[in-house]
């Protein structure tokens, strides 16, 4: 089953006042949508975009793998543990909130910042939590993995013409960041903030109709 979920139709949320827009793919907060809750350990899939000095202050999480990717923009990271980082395009974020753990993200630079923050559920709650920061994935050959989740995600930047091939999982989830991609030859064409999801079967190549960034989670059932 291929299913297509386009960037208009996710539910819209953030404080437009305080210079904050969310994009949810997922039931999400005050927004509840019985047969949109997940798609395997995936819980949430948010576009933000952040005006320069807007922010989300200190909060809590737990038992929730938290990944972040920045499109533009740089995003301000704090958290309980003491940890304080940017992270910029290019440069995958992993907060696993495990027992408990609470931070503030925000854009402190003078340009505005889209980021895609992706939870997934773990196999297993508690722990301590933990803190990554992998840069130039985009770069790197082999996917970030996410075993405490059963998930693993390659971030793609094809140019115009090339080609992506989808892994065969149980279960697929691509995110377009920016560009424009195609699902197969002839098939239906994708922008930013599109997604599909795949499940029991080989998906579709993608092909690139233009400079692009997709991210690729492969998932267990």
């Amino acid at each position: 089953m291929i299913s297509v979920h386009r960037a208009d139709d996710r539910f819209q949320g953030g404080d437009r006042h305080a210079g904050i827009l969310s994009r949810h793919a997922f039931s999400f907060g005050t927004f509840y949508d019985p047969d949109n809750l997940r798609f395997g350990p995936v819980m949430a899939v948010n576009e933000e975009r952040l005006a320069p000095g807007a922010g989300f202050e200190e909060h809590p999480h737990s038992h929730t793998e938290i990944v972040t990717w920045v499109v533009e923009g740089e995003l301000t990271h704090r958290d309980s543990t003491g940890r304080a980082t940017v992270v910029r395009p290019g440069d995958l974020q992993h907060l696993s909130a495990a027992s408990g753990v609470r931070h503030v993200e925000r854009n402190d630079g003078d340009t505005p910042l889209t980021f895609v923050q992706m939870w997934l559920a773990p196999l297993e709650a508690g722990g301590e939590p933990a803190y990554t920061i992998v840069p130039g994935l985009a770069d790197a050959a082999a996917p970030y993995a996410l075993p405490a989740a059963g998930a693993a995600l390659r971030v793609h930047r094809p140019a115009a013409g090339e080609r992506v091939a989808l892994p065969a999982a149980p279960l697929v989830y691509v995110h377009v960041a920016a560009g424009s991609v195609r699902l197969g030859d002839g098939g239906e064409a994708l922008g930013p903030g599109d997604s599909v999801r795949i499940t029991g079967e080989t998906g579709p190549e993608l092909v690139a109709t233009g400079p692009a960034e997709v991210l690729v989670w492969e998932l267990s059932a």
